[in-house]
């Protein structure tokens, strides 16, 4: 009997997993707010009465992207976090932080549309700003690790400015031909080296 009911949550979670990634590919062609469940429900390949058992409607879909992000990007920092020593040369952190955003945007469209997108309504607002704050409280972490002598309040405000930058200059890296792209990559990296220095 435990054995089925294992099974039965193994596949729970794998059907849960098939509908955020349904729902993610909706995001990123349509946005948020034009997201409808019967559009997750198709793209998954599953009945709206089956999305329904596991998100009842598209702020659970959302609630749920939100906490996936929030996640993977936790176990990303955490392991990013524990290479960081005040040895590790600016230039190099800055462009693996760099590079794996590009790589992140490319695996994860929908996650940029949500965070960077324009917020229209007050759930998607208050998630964007859920991911914000996280991400912003791990780069000031990463920069504490680097300078231990920088304050928590500075090192905050540094780490959001930070990904202030990234988020003004992704737009036009994720739309520019490839060449113009990673000159734009390039960019990016020598303007927060520049900063963090």
């Amino acid at each position: 009997m435990a054995e089925r009911t294992v099974r039965r949550q193994a596949r729970g979670l794998k059907r849960m997993a098939e509908i955020l990634d349904a729902a993610e590919l909706v995001i990123a062609e349509v946005g948020y707010p034009e997201l409808t469940t019967n559009q997750v429900a198709a793209r998954a390949g599953v009945s709206p009465g089956s999305l329904y058992q596991f998100f009842r409607n598209k702020e659970e879909i959302l609630d749920g992207l939100v906490a996936r992000y929030t996640v993977d990007r936790q176990e990303f920092w955490a392991g990013r976090l524990a290479a960081v020593t005040p040895e590790v040369p600016l230039e190099a952190l800055v462009g693996q932080l760099v590079d794996e955003s590009v790589r992140f945007k490319s695996a994860s469209p929908a996650y940029w549309s949500l965070l960077y997108g324009s917020a229209t309504g007050d759930q998607l607002a208050a998630a964007s700003q859920r991911l914000h704050e996280d991400i912003a409280g791990h780069i000031a972490a990463m920069l504490r690790r680097r300078s231990p002598e920088l304050s928590e309040e500075r090192a905050l405000l540094t780490g959001t400015m930070a990904l202030a930058m990234v988020k003004a200059v992704m737009p036009m890296i994720t739309s520019s031909a490839p060449e113009r792209s990673a000159e734009l990559v390039d960019e990016l990296k020598l303007m927060l080296v520049r900063y963090l220095e």
